[in-house]
């Protein structure tokens, strides 16, 4: 039986390239169909790779914290169960920067260009991958302004978003002069200072954030350097909803085997109100506007381990209700457990956030890039309001929840985004009581 090579999986639309966390499987050792053979991590989510045939492992082409693009081959697997004696190639038999050299003779066209560049990726104190160097060679990058840009990979590296947000800065101000060979009495005074932690004083404790958590930051400090926020707050009555909500849940679970939560009718809500107000389901690229057909909504999703991602539910207004909520409970589910696709967090269009999940009334969303628009609802509580009968003004008890629009002033002005929330709450104060679902 012929030997089959695992690749890299194609990871999402945007995504070139992941790095190898852990291999849970070694040289020699069999493997079964759609076991899991290494762990991965992308700048979006870290996933699992299985293996598509059954067979025996006998050689592992890449080592822990090698940076691989999509469609390489990292292992040999024989289909024929023969163990086959080879090396293991560990991380002290070969350095991470090395530059491993591919199983398939058609080379990708990122490695190509590395490879014509007079840059190396092994030159630096650290591996770059080849789409990095590629970026650096069309941009005029010399090896020794990478080896300056700090990275948020894995062991410091550089990934795309890193160049992206470093060119981004680096065009609002002009690049440092450089004196190629300065004089050795000049050396102390252009030396950088060496990395350290912290000075603090008093009882603390310095705890370095881990990988994930690096990229929330660096996201939501790019969100903000890039987009003007405004946000705009909308109460909403939702007592049709919750009294629904609470007639047919049990029926619901009964019949589906999984609970309907209030984030799928706010979901249904915000999608038909995007298909009426495009400009909020848009992107911003320089001064082109890029109106997106496809309604995909990100469902913000707080993790155990107290970080965030946001898994997206493409094509949401083509779903009903009961879609929609299966959709959000796998989503949900899956994220919490670390078993998310990476394509399942990218081309999110418009976002959801419920900060009422943690008792909280209202927020102040930030947008996530390149979205231009979120929205966060908050705490559903009894209170007593004034409602207008035919009989006069009367004080009744009612279930009312904030709504926060947070978007982008650049493209949605302060009318559009007001009119956009305002619907969204129009339409959750209309819904149905009588509904069947």
């Amino acid at each position: 039986m012929p030997t089959v090579e695992l690749l890299m999986p194609k990871l999402g639309e945007s995504i070139i390239e992941a790095t190898i966390l852990a291999w849970n499987k070694k040289v020699g050792d069999t493997v079964e169909v759609d076991e899991a053979v290494l762990e991965i991590a992308t700048d979006k989510v870290d996933s699992e790779v299985p293996s598509e045939v059954a067979g025996t492992i006998t050689k592992i082409l890449f080592s822990e914290g090698d940076v691989v693009p999509v469609g390489e081959a990292v292992a040999l697997i024989d289909t024929g169960g023969e163990t086959i004696a080879t090396e293991v190639k560990s991380s002290t038999e070969a350095p991470k920067n090395e530059v491993h050299e591919p199983v398939q003779e058609t080379l990708t066209e990122a490695t190509k260009q590395v490879q014509s560049s007079n840059i190396s990726a092994s030159e630096g104190s650290r591996f770059y991958s080849p789409l990095v160097m590629s970026m650096a060679k069309e941009e005029g990058i010399s090896m020794q302004e990478l080896e300056k840009i700090p990275g948020t990979g894995k062991d410091g590296r550089v990934t795309k978003s890193d160049m992206q947000e470093y060119l981004s800065s680096k065009s609002h101000k002009p690049a440092p002069s450089v004196t190629p060979n300065p004089p050795a009495q000049e050396k102390e005074r252009i030396k950088e200072p060496a990395l350290t932690k912290p000075v603090t004083t008093g009882n603390v404790e310095i705890i370095e954030m881990d990988r994930m958590r690096k990229m929330i930051a660096k996201h939501m400090v790019h969100s903000k350097e890039t987009s003007p926020h405004v946000t705009t707050f909308v109460e909403a009555d939702v007592t049709n909803i919750v009294n629904w909500r609470n007639k047919i849940k049990g029926e619901f679970q009964k019949r589906e085997g999984e609970k309907i939560t209030f984030t799928p009718i706010f979901m249904e809500a915000v999608a038909q109100a995007l298909k009426e107000f495009p400009y909020v389901n848009c992107s911003l690229d320089g001064e082109h506007i890029i109106l997106k057909k496809d309604i995909n909504i990100g469902m913000a999703t707080a993790l155990p381990s107290g970080n965030l991602i946001v898994p997206v539910i493409k094509n949401c207004d083509q779903l009903n209700l009961v879609g929609i909520t299966k959709k959000v409970n796998d989503l949900a589910n899956r994220a919490r457990e670390n078993k998310l696709k990476p394509d399942e967090t990218t081309g999110g269009t418009y976002t959801l956030t419920n900060v009422g999940s943690f008792g909280n009334v209202m927020g102040t969303p930030i947008i996530n890039q390149p979205q231009v628009g979120i929205l966060a609802v908050g705490s559903i509580q009894k209170k007593p309001v004034v409602m207008e009968t035919e009989h006069g003004d009367v004080i009744a008890i009612r279930h009312m929840m904030f709504l926060s629009h947070s978007y982008d002033h650049r493209i949605v002005d302060g009318a559009m985004g007001g009119r956009f929330v305002k619907r969204v709450a129009d339409l959750l104060e209309g819904f149905d009581i009588n509904r069947t679902i």
